[in-house]
């Protein structure tokens, strides 16, 4: 491998394991994530042209915070003046240089929790703050998080620019609130960490490194949060509901790669202290007598893993569940899932007519789940003509091979 491309596999590396840490690091200091993200930027770049010449850094993290540091300086006295800049200025200036300039990237502090909370601070829409903490703190792009949100890439780099114009024109504080201010902000931050799990969730088999080192990361968020604020139920219950489902991902592939569906996974591949784990956590969140979405989530975890160990038929658990969490949701995602569940407790036709009511709802039109769930049950009420076509829209949608070929030996499968 010639140099340049050892130096752009070092980069990459460097972006999937720490580009949220070291984001959050620079961003404290400048108040100003979208100033961090661009002297981060103009770090990476440089290094692509240094380091194929120089050699990689024993510690890339630091030689890139130390190159982003003085990018950002530079920036400061390009754009800004008076008063204010002076004080950045200084800020940057006294980042202590030699506590990053040897040993490894643990010598940087961590500041991606400052930040979640930072992005989840009342003063920036509800609606906008989880995926500004999937750009920021994981370094997922607007597109990737519109799919997560069923937006648009071009709205939803919109709205993130005009989040990070309000963080620093509001001069939030970027460090973990007071106790008392936690309430109106974590849900935001356990939002963005469920959904950057289930974006790494998206490739089972790991053979993905972006996603699969993003699933790592958002587990990491999720354990750090429940040990910070071990009260609060919602977060032991989203850590519980990520534990649940992170659990059974060796059973969702063969050894030859081909997709698995829950109903028929090896329970004995299972990893059976990581789903103690999780119950451990779901017991501990219903103690504290407040329950909520991620509580939910994880209960409906639990009773799949039951019900599949013990090899009950009766779906009225789910559907209880699901009834709850779409009140508390009302999600068009919880409203299919459900609808699969009712399909196990009443028969296809009933799911399949919540389902075409669900059809109004424009965010599932390129809801791949949604058309492979419509064509399954369709086949089941031997609707096949119809079926036929719900799958040919699924097996476009679908990103995954794995899943594609899945799809297409069912639609394969159909009578005529």
């Amino acid at each position: 491998m010639d140099r340049t491309a050892q130096a752009r596999r070092a980069a990459d590396a460097v972006a999937r394991r720490s580009y949220g840490k070291l984001v959050a690091f620079l961003a404290a200091a400048m108040h100003d994530v979208a100033a961090a993200e661009d002297a981060l930027s103009e770090a990476f770049a440089t290094a692509l042209a240094d380091w194929p010449r120089n050699g990689c850094p024993a510690n890339p993290e630091a030689w890139l915070l130390t190159v982003a540091r003085r990018k950002g300086i530079d920036r400061f006295r390009r754009h800004r003046n008076g008063e204010a800049a002076a004080v950045q200025l200084r800020i940057l200036a006294e980042i202590e240089e030699s506590a990053v300039a040897e040993g490894d990237d643990a010598a940087i502090p961590d500041r991606r929790l400052a930040l979640l909370f930072a992005c989840a601070h009342p003063a920036i829409d509800a609606g906008i703050r989880a995926p500004l903490m999937l750009q920021a703190v994981l370094g997922l792009d607007a597109k990737a998080i519109a799919a997560a949100f069923l937006a648009s890439p071009e709205a939803m780099g919109k709205r993130l620019g005009r989040a990070k114009q309000k963080i620093r024109q509001a001069g939030i504080p970027f460090a973990v609130p007071a106790r008392d201010e936690l309430a109106g902000r974590l849900d935001g931050v356990l939002e963005a960490i469920y959904a950057a799990f289930a974006e790494g969730w998206s490739d089972p088999g790991g053979t993905d490194a972006i996603r699969r080192d993003l699933t790592a990361e958002a587990l990491f968020l999720a354990r750090l949060v429940a040990g910070m604020l071990p009260q609060e139920p919602e977060a032991l219950g989203l850590l519980a509901c990520m534990l649940h489902a992170e659990a059974r991902r060796s059973a969702r592939r063969t050894t030859a790669g081909d997709y698995v569906p829950l109903a028929e996974q090896d329970v004995a591949r299972w990893d059976a202290a990581m789903i103690d784990d999780a119950e451990a956590l779901l017991l501990r969140a219903s103690r504290l007598g407040r329950i909520g979405r991620y509580q939910l989530e994880a209960a409906l975890q639990s009773a799949h893993v039951e019900r599949c160990r013990s090899g009950r038929t009766d779906w009225t658990p789910e559907v209880q569940l699901y009834d709850a969490l779409l009140v508390l949701s009302d999600s068009p995602v919880v409203a299919l899932n459900r609808a699969l569940a009712i399909a196990e407790l009443q028969g296809p036709q009933a799911a399949l007519e919540i389902m075409d009511a669900l059809a109004a709802d424009g965010r599932l039109v390129d809801y791949q789940p949604y058309w492979a769930a419509r064509a399954a049950l369709l086949a089941r009420t031997h609707a096949c003509h119809d079926a036929r076509h719900a799958f040919d829209i699924a097996i476009g949608l679908a990103a995954d091979p794995a899943v594609r070929r899945f799809l297409q030996g069912r639609q394969a499968a159909l009578p005529g």
